[in-house]
């Protein structure tokens, strides 16, 4: 076989469901290598909501946009087949940004070694951009300290379960923002999670008020939404509110406002958004940080696996939907 499959993005979403027709499905050569570069097999592909953003014409924004007719950007993880580079041999697993294709030539820059003896997608669940994320957000920006209360939003998606296990495991009381009575049930019951809350329930204040009645201390914004402003009028003094994604407002041609001012001076609240692109020469530190948690087992996850690399288009409107379980993976 000399040809692999990549999709290639060439239009730009403008609202509402991704379609097929933002997508080019190529075959590629499979390249010859050069000296220094290596050919990676990938298995396993991440859908993070960042990609709404990646396939944005923003150029302001954190990371520059795909340019159309490129390779749809994304991190995955997958073995070495060929190598004639001296520090990357043939077997040996590597992660990082691989985009949607099914091989990858590398000279090892963005792409970090899999040291852990656990199957691919336990390692794209945890060890890829959702641990990561959660250990830089949670940790570096937010700041918790045991016997605060902190509330995640997205309490059941990739990054936010991770945020709620480690915080949990650090000492907080921790309060997750689900969209369905199994997700409730399973942050409770699997991940251990103190409480929480359907955001599409009517009583979201008096939930609010049941489980933070000394106030909220940290705030972990994965969704946005109405249920926002509930959470910032329950913000003790100093509170820290860490902004990593806003899913609910990626296919919009106009965000939604956000929660007022006024409580933010009230209560003197910190506000810092942040994303791993920042960060990305960090890696090794964040997971010499997330490793042990895993390794002793207070962190689980759940995988939530399409099959095939064309799965990847319409596995995008499981985000809007809420009908992922666990982390969004396309197995290749």
């Amino acid at each position: 076989m000399n040809t692999f499959t990549a999709i290639n993005l060439i239009k730009r979403p403008t609202g509402g469901a991704i379609t097929n027709s933002l997508f080019d499905i190529v075959e590629k050569e499979i390249p010859t290598l050069k000296d220094g570069e290596f050919l990676v097999k990938q298995s396993h592909m991440s859908l993070d909501p960042a990609m709404f953003g990646w396939m944005s014409p923003d150029t302001e924004s954190y990371i520059p946009p795909v340019a159309l007719g490129d390779v749809m950007r994304s991190s995955g993880i997958g073995e070495i087949v060929e190598s004639k580079h001296p520090d990357y041999k043939v077997g040996e697993r590597v992660m990082g940004m691989m985009g949607w294709q099914e091989y990858v030539l590398s000279t090892g820059q963005g792409l970090n070694k899999v040291t852990v003896s656990l199957p691919d997608e336990a390692v794209l669940s945890i060890f890829a951009l959702p641990g990561l994320t959660a250990t830089q957000g949670l940790f570096n920006v937010g700041k918790p300290k045991s016997g605060e209360t902190i509330i995640v939003t997205g309490a059941a998606g990739s990054v936010g379960s991770i945020v709620g296990q480690l915080a949990k495991a650090d000492g907080l009381n921790v309060i997750g923002v689900v969209g369905s009575q199994e997700k409730a049930d399973w942050i409770v019951n699997e991940l251990g999670f103190d409480a929480a809350i359907n955001y599409k329930s009517d009583n979201l204040d008096e939930q609010l008020a049941e489980y933070a009645p000394n106030g909220i201390d940290l705030y972990f914004e994965n969704t946005g939404g109405p249920i926002q402003n509930l959470i910032i009028d329950r913000m003790n003094p100093h509170g820290r509110v860490v902004v990593c994604g806003l899913i609910s407002e990626y296919d919009k041609q106009v965000p939604s406002p956000g929660p007022s001012w006024l409580n933010v001076i009230k209560r003197r609240l910190t506000i810092q958004g942040f994303t791993m692109p920042d960060h990305f020469h960090e890696v090794p530190a964040l997971l010499e940080k997330l490793t042990p948690y895993v390794m002793a087992g207070k962190i689980k996850h759940r995988s939530h696996v399409l099959n095939g690399l064309e799965s990847a288009i319409d596995g995008l409107n499981l985000f809007y939907t809420g009908e992922n379980k666990g982390k969004l993976i396309v197995k290749l």
